[in-house]
């Protein structure tokens, strides 16, 4: 996901995507922590996408 894509949507709109993206993340994690995660880099990148749009709605200044 990139920042321009991000920058695009509405507050309400990015909002939505950090729920779906922490609910990613913590189902990441249980298949970390019971050894069936296949694609480790897949973490990582979910981390990052997490950042990206709380970097966003900062700038926006719709932070809750």
């Amino acid at each position: 996901m990139k920042a321009s894509e991000l920058k695009a949507k509405s507050a309400a709109d990015l909002h939505t995507e950090l729920l779906s993206l922490i609910k990613a993340q913590f189902g990441l994690r249980m298949q970390v922590a019971t050894q069936q995660m296949t694609n480790t880099s897949e973490v990582r990148k979910v981390r990052r996408d997490i950042a990206r749009v709380k970097t966003v709605l900062t700038q926006k200044g719709a932070q809750k």
